[in-house]
Protein backbone atom coordinates (compact mmCIF):
# COMPACT_ATOMS: atom_id res chain seq x y z
CA UNK A 1 0.00 0.00 0.00
CA UNK A 2 1.12 3.60 -1.01
CA UNK A 3 1.61 5.52 2.26
CA UNK A 4 3.14 8.48 0.28
CA UNK A 5 0.99 11.09 -0.29
CA UNK A 6 -1.13 12.52 -2.92
CA UNK A 7 0.13 15.69 -4.96
CA UNK A 8 -1.84 17.93 -7.12
CA UNK A 9 -0.21 19.96 -9.56
CA UNK A 10 -2.18 22.72 -10.67
CA UNK A 11 -0.88 24.15 -13.76
CA UNK A 12 0.79 20.09 -14.25
CA UNK A 13 0.79 20.09 -18.37
CA UNK A 14 3.27 23.38 -18.22
CA UNK A 15 6.74 22.72 -18.38
CA UNK A 16 7.64 23.11 -15.00
CA UNK A 17 4.40 21.05 -13.59
CA UNK A 18 4.75 18.07 -15.63
CA UNK A 19 8.79 18.10 -15.31
CA UNK A 20 7.89 18.03 -11.06
CA UNK A 21 5.28 15.34 -12.03
CA UNK A 22 7.33 12.80 -14.16
CA UNK A 23 10.57 13.14 -11.10
CA UNK A 24 7.55 12.60 -8.30
CA UNK A 25 6.12 9.31 -10.09
CA UNK A 26 9.44 7.64 -10.70
CA UNK A 27 9.87 8.53 -6.98
CA UNK A 28 6.14 6.49 -6.33
CA UNK A 29 3.97 9.36 -5.86
CA UNK A 30 0.18 9.06 -7.16
CA UNK A 31 0.04 12.78 -8.67
CA UNK A 32 -2.99 14.46 -10.09
CA UNK A 33 -2.34 16.82 -12.99
CA UNK A 34 -4.64 19.97 -12.30
CA UNK A 35 -5.44 22.04 -15.33
CA UNK A 36 -8.31 24.63 -16.56
CA UNK A 37 -9.33 22.27 -19.02
CA UNK A 38 -9.69 18.91 -17.51
CA UNK A 39 -9.39 17.21 -21.15
CA UNK A 40 -5.99 18.70 -21.55
CA UNK A 41 -5.04 17.15 -18.32
CA UNK A 42 -6.14 14.17 -18.54
CA UNK A 43 -4.43 13.66 -22.26
CA UNK A 44 -0.98 14.88 -20.61
CA UNK A 45 -1.36 12.24 -17.67
CA UNK A 46 -1.90 9.77 -20.35
CA UNK A 47 1.32 10.39 -21.95
CA UNK A 48 3.38 9.71 -18.74
CA UNK A 49 4.19 6.41 -16.59
CA UNK A 50 3.09 5.89 -13.26
CA UNK A 51 0.21 6.13 -11.03
CA UNK A 52 -0.82 9.45 -12.41
CA UNK A 53 -4.44 11.10 -13.09
CA UNK A 54 -5.60 14.01 -14.65
CA UNK A 55 -8.89 16.75 -13.66
CA UNK A 56 -9.31 20.02 -13.63
CA UNK A 57 -8.04 22.92 -10.81
CA UNK A 58 -10.45 22.09 -8.45
CA UNK A 59 -11.08 18.50 -8.78
CA UNK A 60 -7.57 17.74 -8.53
CA UNK A 61 -6.56 19.93 -5.72
CA UNK A 62 -9.90 18.56 -3.57
CA UNK A 63 -8.54 14.79 -4.17
CA UNK A 64 -4.46 15.60 -3.20
CA UNK A 65 -3.01 15.89 0.10
CA UNK A 66 -0.34 18.51 -0.89
CA UNK A 67 -1.00 20.86 -3.87
CA UNK A 68 1.68 22.22 -6.13
CA UNK A 69 0.99 25.55 -7.30
CA UNK A 70 3.12 25.81 -10.88
CA UNK A 71 1.21 28.12 -13.06
CA UNK A 72 2.02 31.67 -14.51
CA UNK A 73 2.25 34.45 -12.46
CA UNK A 74 -0.79 36.06 -14.69
CA UNK A 75 -2.75 33.43 -13.56
CA UNK A 76 -1.71 32.78 -9.74
CA UNK A 77 -4.44 34.61 -8.21
CA UNK A 78 -7.47 32.92 -10.02
CA UNK A 79 -6.01 29.29 -9.89
CA UNK A 80 -5.93 29.95 -5.91
CA UNK A 81 -9.21 31.62 -5.78
CA UNK A 82 -10.57 28.63 -7.76
CA UNK A 83 -9.19 26.17 -5.26
CA UNK A 84 -9.34 28.18 -1.90
CA UNK A 85 -12.16 26.32 -0.28
CA UNK A 86 -11.13 22.61 -1.08
CA UNK A 87 -7.55 22.99 -0.07
CA UNK A 88 -7.99 24.39 3.83
CA UNK A 89 -6.44 22.70 6.17
CA UNK A 90 -3.40 21.18 3.41
CA UNK A 91 -0.52 22.30 2.12
CA UNK A 92 -0.08 24.11 -0.66
CA UNK A 93 3.40 24.32 -1.93
CA UNK A 94 3.62 28.02 -4.38
CA UNK A 95 5.94 27.65 -6.88
CA UNK A 96 4.77 30.80 -8.85
CA UNK A 97 7.16 33.55 -9.65
CA UNK A 98 6.29 37.40 -10.60
CA UNK A 99 7.84 37.63 -13.69
CA UNK A 100 6.54 40.62 -15.70
CA UNK A 101 6.73 40.39 -19.41
CA UNK A 102 8.78 41.29 -21.27
CA UNK A 103 11.76 42.04 -18.90
CA UNK A 104 11.71 38.99 -17.19
CA UNK A 105 14.69 39.14 -16.86
CA UNK A 106 14.33 42.08 -14.22
CA UNK A 107 13.75 41.74 -10.90
CA UNK A 108 9.75 43.31 -10.00
CA UNK A 109 8.56 41.73 -7.00
CA UNK A 110 4.70 42.77 -6.07
CA UNK A 111 3.87 45.14 -3.59
CA UNK A 112 2.66 42.49 -1.00
CA UNK A 113 6.56 41.35 -0.96
CA UNK A 114 6.14 37.81 -2.87
CA UNK A 115 3.91 35.06 -4.76
CA UNK A 116 3.88 33.38 -1.71
CA UNK A 117 2.90 36.14 1.08
CA UNK A 118 -0.53 36.78 -1.68
CA UNK A 119 -0.90 33.10 -1.40
CA UNK A 120 -1.14 33.21 2.11
CA UNK A 121 -3.54 36.17 2.52
CA UNK A 122 -5.50 34.38 -0.42
CA UNK A 123 -5.90 31.10 0.94
CA UNK A 124 -6.25 32.28 4.51
CA UNK A 125 -4.71 30.76 7.86
CA UNK A 126 -6.23 27.05 7.07
CA UNK A 127 -4.14 26.80 4.72
CA UNK A 128 -0.07 25.96 4.92
CA UNK A 129 1.30 27.86 2.79
CA UNK A 130 5.11 26.79 1.60
CA UNK A 131 7.26 28.24 -1.43
CA UNK A 132 9.13 26.31 -3.48
CA UNK A 133 10.77 25.06 -7.25
CA UNK A 134 11.43 28.80 -8.30
CA UNK A 135 14.89 28.03 -9.52
CA UNK A 136 14.95 24.66 -10.79
CA UNK A 137 15.17 25.10 -14.62
CA UNK A 138 12.03 22.97 -16.27
CA UNK A 139 14.93 21.29 -18.64
CA UNK A 140 16.45 19.51 -16.03
CA UNK A 141 13.59 17.97 -14.64
CA UNK A 142 12.96 16.42 -18.49
CA UNK A 143 15.79 15.13 -18.59
CA UNK A 144 15.17 11.85 -16.74
CA UNK A 145 17.18 11.95 -13.21
CA UNK A 146 17.29 14.75 -10.42
CA UNK A 147 17.87 18.30 -11.21
CA UNK A 148 22.08 18.97 -10.43
CA UNK A 149 21.17 21.98 -7.74
CA UNK A 150 19.35 22.60 -4.85
CA UNK A 151 15.53 23.91 -3.66
CA UNK A 152 15.07 26.73 -1.29
CA UNK A 153 12.42 25.90 0.39
CA UNK A 154 10.23 28.85 2.71
CA UNK A 155 7.45 28.65 5.18
CA UNK A 156 5.95 29.60 8.46
CA UNK A 157 5.35 26.02 9.68
CA UNK A 158 8.57 24.18 10.04
CA UNK A 159 6.54 20.91 9.96
CA UNK A 160 5.05 22.14 6.90
CA UNK A 161 8.66 22.75 5.54
CA UNK A 162 10.01 19.46 6.18
CA UNK A 163 7.88 17.85 4.00
CA UNK A 164 8.30 19.58 0.89
CA UNK A 165 12.32 19.24 1.21
CA UNK A 166 11.35 16.02 1.48
CA UNK A 167 9.65 16.47 -2.12
CA UNK A 168 12.55 18.53 -2.73
CA UNK A 169 14.84 15.91 -2.31
CA UNK A 170 12.97 13.37 -4.93
CA UNK A 171 13.60 16.23 -7.64
CA UNK A 172 17.05 18.11 -6.55
CA UNK A 173 20.30 17.68 -5.12
CA UNK A 174 18.63 18.89 -1.72
CA UNK A 175 16.27 20.54 -0.28
CA UNK A 176 17.32 23.33 1.99
CA UNK A 177 15.12 25.31 4.87
CA UNK A 178 15.07 28.79 3.99
CA UNK A 179 13.37 29.71 7.09
CA UNK A 180 9.68 31.72 6.92
CA UNK A 181 8.01 32.32 4.07
CA UNK A 182 8.43 36.08 3.58
CA UNK A 183 11.83 34.63 2.61
CA UNK A 184 10.56 33.65 -0.52
CA UNK A 185 10.79 37.19 -1.86
CA UNK A 186 14.86 36.12 -2.30
CA UNK A 187 14.24 32.86 -4.69
CA UNK A 188 11.24 34.65 -6.62
CA UNK A 189 13.69 37.52 -7.44
CA UNK A 190 16.49 35.16 -8.03
CA UNK A 191 14.42 33.41 -10.77
CA UNK A 192 14.69 36.95 -12.97
CA UNK A 193 18.19 36.86 -12.64
CA UNK A 194 19.17 32.97 -13.45
CA UNK A 195 16.68 33.50 -16.59
CA UNK A 196 19.45 36.42 -17.21
CA UNK A 197 22.50 34.18 -16.93
CA UNK A 198 20.89 31.83 -18.93
CA UNK A 199 20.67 34.33 -21.75
CA UNK A 200 23.85 35.67 -21.30
CA UNK A 201 25.55 32.30 -21.15
CA UNK A 202 23.46 30.21 -23.14
CA UNK A 203 22.75 27.44 -20.62
CA UNK A 204 19.40 25.87 -20.48
CA UNK A 205 18.75 25.73 -16.42
CA UNK A 206 21.36 27.83 -14.50
CA UNK A 207 20.82 26.50 -11.29
CA UNK A 208 21.57 27.27 -7.29
CA UNK A 209 24.18 25.33 -4.40
CA UNK A 210 24.36 25.97 -1.40
CA UNK A 211 27.64 24.93 -0.27
CA UNK A 212 29.23 24.42 3.22
CA UNK A 213 26.22 21.99 4.59
CA UNK A 214 27.30 19.30 6.60
CA UNK A 215 24.48 18.55 9.02
CA UNK A 216 20.66 19.64 9.29
CA UNK A 217 19.47 22.53 10.53
CA UNK A 218 19.66 23.01 14.10
CA UNK A 219 22.28 20.12 14.38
Amino acid sequence: MNTKPTIAILGGTGDLGSGLAKCWLAAGYKVILGSRSAEKAKSAAQTMTGDVAGDDNSAAARAADIVVVAVPFASHDATLNEVKDVVQGKIVVDAAVPLVPPKVSVVQLPSAGSAAQIAQQLLGPGVRVVSAFHNVGATKLHEGSRADCDVLVFGDDKASRDVVIGLANEVASAGIDGGVLANSAAAEALTSVLIGINRRYKVPGAGIRITGLSASPGT
